[in-house]
This record gives structure tokens, C-alpha cells and sequence, in this order.
């Protein structure tokens, strides 16, 4: 398998360098040269196979020969070793449940698989490399997990200063360690652009191995295919609608690409909250990115989605088409707090606002296609939001481990929305 850039004109790439390199000079995306096609045999036994099972089945045809099979099927078993339920909330509607991972969020799979591989391609060098993340929330949490500890890896996070919750912020910023934290004075745009700046940048890449842990890399972005997996593991009758919380699209993009290798799916809806460039470009066909906007649900805080661009390989630039396969809609703050406590009242389920924001885009699906039935991406637990105490009075069980982190000090260094001074840090980790 061989991976070529989506503008066109870097070198194609193997998945071990494309994961190295985190991004393509051109600074597009890394994108597979060739989408496999599951057998029917593995579709349809999918309830009889273990989590490992199907993780390293839906990973080895993209891995292609970069890793040893027992040891793919060891970087997976490590990856997926807790649980992803499939909860029955209406009789219609389905919560599957990315948030049983050591950072409660469904990032924690992109970031132990990546981690696990960069340790795998690091053996035997004498190089450190430096991974960089930009982080709206959850993303630098379950990276920061994954990477720790993690020999010749240095991991360099960017966050928005004030834009992420208390409980996202400390697991952020408490490991220490080969993990150092930037708090940006800006949003996480900013933190996106500078991030993709540092990749794009020959100077500093010609002295620092610098990579990338967001979901443009492929080894963050290719594993969240387990999701929908998964849930089909779990799931009886015809195929579901997949509602899937949408910032920066890499979750999406990775249940579409899943479907084309085979998985069944009768419609992908994106939810989106106030930033809705996908919805706008859907009904209008104009593409026109905007500043993020600051919304309930801020890890889907992004005006200018990367992964995008990967659904339109995927499906192709046909307009007409494209429509047909994907649904995007727009959640208002308002609305998902009014679903949060209608949700919680009626059917005894703590949503958090990312989740709130697929059960409703779905809800509202499904009024208007009542002969179908979906599934929604819960992908992160109550607790990490302190909305949801706001909203609902309470947030449900806490998991262990919680309490613990507030003990914890903060370790972060604020820096400015400017490149030079983000390179000038980025140097030092030589």
C-alpha cells in the first residue's frame, strides 16, 4: 500500500513514512492509493470475532507489509483492550460508546495505535523524533496518554488558552515527562495552522523529525475505522444510519472510508455544531471556511476542517452523489442543551454536548425516515465537560481515576499566536 498526497504533488509515500512524516511537503493529506474490499467471510461474522480480531483484519490491508503481522496484531490488542457498548436509548436510536478508554474519549484509539507504531518504526534509530498535536479538547488528552513514556518521542501539544474544560485541561497538562504543553493565546485554528506550518516548514524539518499526532495522520485518522466495526459487531437487522459528531471530521471520514471496504451503512450524517462550513457547503456548493466559533460542544470548535477533503476522495467531487451518501446539519447550543435534558429525562441517558449533537442531528433524521433506525457517536464521557453539571445537575458516575487528576499540578507554557516563537521552541527539542 502506497499513500499519495491529496494536492497532487509530493511523492507517494509507505504508510511508514507517511506516519513519519505525519504530512506531505504539498501539505495535503496522506491518502491510501488503493481502498481494500473486505471479504464477505470477515462481514459476516463479525459477531463471532474478538475486538483484536477485527482491528487487525480492518488495519493489515492499509499497514501492508510495514509491520509484521504478530506484531500489527499485538499494536492492536493493546489499542483496544477496553470496551465500545452499544447502548439501546429510544427504540430507534443507539449509543455506541467511544469514551471506556484511559482518557474517557473515543481518541484514545488513533492515539495508542499511532504511539505504538511510531515505538515499532523507532527501534533501532538514534534519532528522536518529535511529535506535534493541536488540540481542541480531547485529541491532546489521549495523545499525551498514548505517547508517554514513549522511547526517543518527544510529544509538543498546542491548545487554545481557556477554551477546553478543567478536566481536559489537567490531562493535558500533568504528565510531564517527554510530554511539554502550549497554551495558545488564540483558538484552535490558530493551534491547526501553526501545527500544519511546523510540518510544512523545510528549515525546521531539515534539523527536527517532526511528525504529527492529529487525525491528518494516517496513523491517527485510519484505526477510528474500528468504531463502526464494532458497532455492527453489536447490531441486528438492516443497516444503520451512523450519526457521527463532526469538527474536524477525521471520525467521519473514517466510518465513510470503513463503508467503501464494506461495511454496511444506509447514510452518514456529520453533526455539526455553530461552526458549519460542511452543512453550508452541502446545501450551497460553496466551500468557505470561517473563524471557529466557541460553542458547547468545543472539541467540534473548527472553521476550517482538514479531513474533509478525505470524504471527497473517497466519494468523489460529484456534487449530486456526494449529497446522496452524506448528510451534514447544523446543532445550535441551544438545542443541544434542550436535547441533553429531554434525553436525560425521558430515557434516564447522560449525554455530554458532542453527543447531544448526534442524537439530535440523527433524531431529527429519523422523524423524517421512520422506517430506519441509527446509531449515534457517543465520543466522550459527561464528566469531562463541566456543561453538563450545568445543565443537568449532575454527571453522572465519575470514573475512577478523576479525582486523582485534580491533585495534580499544571505544567503548561503560554505562548503567543506566532510561528517564529512556536519554531524557536520547537529547535530546542534537538
Amino acid at each position: 500500500m502506497h499513500y499519495f498526497s491529496t494536492n497532487r504533488t509530493s511523492p507517494h509515500v509507505s504508510f511508514r513514512d507517511a506516519v513519519l512524516t505525519g504530512q506531505p511537503a504539498d501539505r495535503g493529506l496522506y491518502f491510501p492509493s488503493e481502498i481494500p474490499t473486505h471479504s464477505v467471510a470477515f462481514l459476516g461474522h463479525l459477531a463471532g470475532k474478538s475486538k483484536e480480531d477485527i482491528a487487525f483484519e480492518t488495519i493489515r490491508p492499509f499497514v501492508a507489509g510495514d509491520i509484521d503481522d504478530r506484531s500489527l496484531f499485538e499494536i492492536c490488542s493493546e489499542t483496544v483492550d477496553f470496551d465500545f457498548p452499544l447502548i439501546g436509548v429510544t427504540e430507534s436510536i443507539w449509543a455506541l460508546e467511544l469514551f471506556h478508554g484511559p482518557t474517557l474519549a473515543f481518541k484514545d484509539v488513533g492515539a495508542r495505535f499511532m504511539s505504538r507504531c511510531l515505538g515499532y518504526f523507532s527501534r533501532g534509530r538514534n534519532e528522536k523524533t518529535v511529535v506535534i498535536v493541536a488540540t481542541s479538547g480531547d485529541t491532546g488528552g489521549a495523545v499525551a496518554a498514548g505517547f508517554h513514556g514513549v522511547e526517543n518521542v518527544e510529544v509538543v501539544i498546542l491548545y487554545p488558552r481557556g477554551k477546553v474544560s478543567k478536566i481536559q485541561e489537567l490531562q493535558l497538562t500533568t504528565l510531564g515527562g517527554n510530554v511539554t504543553t502550549l497554551e495558545l493565546q488564540g483558538d484552535f485554528d490558530d493551534c491547526q495552522a501553526l501545527a500544519k506550518t511546523a510540518l510544512a516548514d523545510v528549515d525546521l524539518n531539515s534539523r527536527v523529525h517532526l511528525t504529527s499526532a492529529n487525525s491528518i495522520n494516517v496513523a491517527r485518522w485510519l484505526p477510528q475505522q474500528f468504531y463502526y466495526f464494532y458497532a455492527l459487531q453489536q447490531w441486528e437487522g438492516s443497516p444503520p444510519v451512523f450519526s457521527v459528531p463532526s469538527g474536524n471530521f477525521g471520525n467521519i471520514a473514517s466510518g465513510i472510508l470503513a463503508h467503501t471496504t464494506g461495511l454496511p451503512a444506509s447514510k452518514f450524517i456529520a453533526a455539526c455544531n455553530a461552526n458549519d462550513v460542511v452543512p453550508r457547503f452541502l446545501r450551497t456548493e460553496h466551500y468557505e471556511p470561517r473563524d471557529s466559533i466557541a460553542t458547547l460542544s468545543n472539541a467540534m470548535d473548527v472553521g476550517n476542517p482538514s479531513n474533509f477533503v478525505r470524504i471527497l476522495e473517497i466519494l468523489g467531487s460529484d456534487f449530486v452523489d456526494l449529497k446522496e451518501k452524506l448528510e451534514a446539519v447544523s446543532v445550535s447550543d441551544e438545542t443541544t442543551a434542550e436535547t441533553m435534558r429531554h434525553v436525560y429525562e425521558q430515557y434516564d441517558y447522560i449525554l455530554d454536548p458532542h453527543g447531544a449533537v448526534g442524537f439530535r442531528a440523527l433524531a431529527d433524521h429519523l422523524r423524517e425516515h421512520p422506517d430506519q433506525r441509527g446509531i449515534f457517536l457517543e465520543t466522550a464521557h459527561p464528566v469531562k465537560f463541566d456543561s453538563v453539571v450545568e445543565i443537568l445537575g449532575t454527571q453522572g458516575s465519575v470514573p475512577g481515576g478523576i479525582a486523582e487528576l485534580y491533585k495534580k499540578e499544571k505544567i503548561s507554557i503560554e505562548i503567543p499566536n506566532d510561528y517564529s516563537r512556536l519554531k524557536e521552541f520547537l529547535f530546542s527539542k534537538i
